[in-house]
């Protein structure tokens, strides 16, 4: 959500931020809302002059009646009613006006941060690093050719039972995705500080909306039949812990680190035709998820930081990847700055993304109203909030897969996954 004094007071700011998103027609847009806005603060202002001005009448009435002059007071009774009717049209227009400036305000992107790159889509994004060397000659089959050639990848039974884009995972292939979630987890709480936090997978409303996944994105999203909304990502619930509260600056002095490791559904409404086989898209999958709340001051610092967790899964893994910034046109709705991580796949010849870690700044703590107050302060502000994939497990795992096959088609288990596997070493 954006300030709209902010827009106010530099509406050229926002129609060249919006333009630069993509948004078309931003210089209509931004003067809709500076419409609205002048709209609302005017029946702000005639409804409270109004109201001020029946209850003044109101008082001369008792007065003129304590004196007995009924005809002054039957014209006093006269003002009250026609000042009930201006009240009641300025809280009509005021209501039309305010959930027309929500609504459309609701609906636009976040600005970005002044040092992101322009560009339309995924071409104009900038490697910014790269890490290990990525595995050439030998065997390069794709994850699901591997998987079920070892019968541990079952496509047809899940979608027998549940359609198109879900997966029976088998045995030691089941134990491996098992094994990739908790070692993920473990590291970014015993290692970085995230605490373990076990969310609600269904939230309501306000945080979807907080998060901002509606109204814009419901369609990606599954419903409940008691109206409430399976996660997408837990990014949704471990915000939402701090929706509609008014933290003290002591508790954000180290940034607050939450991690949880969940299920997560996706509707893929917009992915028809994309990574249509195997583990790529799923509409169910799990990951692990590390959110950060801080001060403004600490968000960049803490988004470097947060990135860097996500990187050191990798790394710990061994598997070759990529640190990528993203354009202005190919980042998400909330976000203002965004790295993406993307992991070498052999049997695609090229990387592809594992990990999104951005930073929204005050986007959502705006919807959610999630605020700070400053030690000594009166006034509060706005948290800034952060959230980063610690990774995706489905895409972590055909990584795995794909980088440590073996000529027999088995599976080498990686090293720091050892302690979670039982004494197996191999999937196959």
């Amino acid at each position: 959500m954006h300030d709209i004094r902010a827009i106010r007071d530099n509406p050229a700011a926002f129609v060249s931020g919006w333009s630069s998103r993509g948004v078309e027609g931003a210089q209509a847009l931004v003067d809709e809302i500076l419409t609205l806005d002048t709209a609302l603060r005017a029946a702000q202002t005639a409804g409270q002059t109004a109201l001020a001005k029946r209850n003044e009448s109101s008082k001369l009435i008792g007065a003129a009646m304590g004196r007995k002059d009924l005809a002054e007071a039957e014209r006093l009774k006269g003002e009250v009613e026609s000042l009930k009717g201006e009240i009641a049209a300025a809280e009509a227009e005021e209501a039309r006006a305010g959930n027309g400036l929500r609504d459309i305000l609701a609906a636009q992107k976040n600005l970005a941060a002044a040092d992101v790159p322009d560009g339309d889509d995924e071409h104009g994004n900038v490697e910014v690093s790269r890490w290990g060397t990525p595995r050439e000659g030998g065997p390069a089959k794709d994850h699901a050719d591997l998987g079920e050639a070892l019968g541990l990848l079952d496509f047809e039974a899940a979608a027998r039972m549940s359609g198109a884009r879900f997966a029976v995972l088998k045995g030691g292939l089941a134990r491996l995705e098992r094994a990739i979630g908790q070692f993920m987890l473990d590291v970014q709480t015993n290692e970085h500080g995230y605490q373990e936090v076990n969310p609600p997978l269904l939230v309501n409303d306000a945080a979807a909306y907080g998060t901002d996944k509606l109204p814009k994105f419901a369609d990606d999203l599954f419903k409940t039949t008691d109206g409430r909304w399976l996660i997408p990502t837990a990014e949704v619930s471990l915000t939402a812990t701090v929706m509609g509260q008014q933290l003290a600056e002591a508790e954000l002095e180290t940034p607050m680190r939450l991690a949880a490791l969940t299920p997560c559904f996706r509707a893929e409404a917009g992915s028809a035709g994309r990574d249509t086989r195997g583990l790529i898209r799923q509409h169910q999958f799990y990951k692990v998820e590390m959110v950060s709340i801080t001060r403004p001051e600490d968000s960049e610092s803490e988004h470097e930081r947060m990135t860097g967790c996500a990187e050191a899964i990798l790394r710990k893994l061994g598997l070759a990847h990529r640190r990528m910034l993203l354009c202005k046109g190919d980042m998400g709705f909330g976000a203002k700055k965004t790295f993406d991580l993307e992991v070498w796949l052999p049997s695609q010849g090229t990387y592809r993304e594992i990990s999104s870690c951005s930073n929204c700044g005050d986007f959502q703590a705006r919807r959610m109203d999630a605020r700070f107050k400053r030690a000594g302060e009166k006034k509060t502000e706005f948290v800034h909030t952060l959230n980063g994939s610690g990774l995706a497990v489905g895409r972590t795992l055909v990584a795995v897969m794909e980088n440590y096959q073996e000529e027999d088609g088995r599976i080498r288990v990686p090293d720091v996954l050892l302690p979670y596997m039982g004494g197996m070493t191999h999937v196959g």
